[in-house]
């Protein structure tokens, strides 16, 4: 079983507070006989203006190693291949990369992880792991 993010409990916190509820903690997806993930959380909200709801998956990431530029390797990798299981079985759901929002304001605004998330179409969650809320949705 994998370990839990560092800031796992602040990322569900803060979506909690934009009033989503937390359905899956962590959301296992099998994936063939023999493969299984465990996306970090699902979660879904009802619309106001509608009898269905939203429903995502949250990757949730502190970048807190030496190097954001490895980190991000690991987190687009993880990424792709949820995206891919989830199409598969889940396509209602739509997955999010939550990052720091440090990290966002710094690394992210660098060329490299631009392109990447522009060519991969990357969903953000920009998170502020102290004050535990959203900062931002980044479609």
């Amino acid at each position: 079983m994998s370990a839990k993010d560092l800031f796992h409990e602040a990322v569900k916190k803060g979506l909690q507070k934009e009033q989503w509820i937390i359905t899956h903690d962590p959301l296992r997806i099998e994936f063939g006989k023999q493969d299984e993930v465990r996306i970090d959380l699902g979660a879904e909200r009802l619309l106001a203006a509608e009898k269905a709801g939203e429903k995502i998956a949250v990757e949730i990431k502190s970048f807190l190693s030496d190097s954001a530029l490895f980190d991000f390797h690991l987190a687009l990798g993880q990424f792709l291949n949820y995206r891919l299981v989830l199409e598969a079985s889940q396509r209602e759901r739509i997955l999010y990369l939550a990052v720091p929002i440090a990290t966002y304001e710094s690394f992210f605004q660098r060329d490299l992880p631009q392109a990447s998330v522009r060519q991969y179409q990357i969903k953000l969650i920009v998170y502020d792991p102290v004050d535990e809320v959203i900062v931002k949705w980044i479609n």
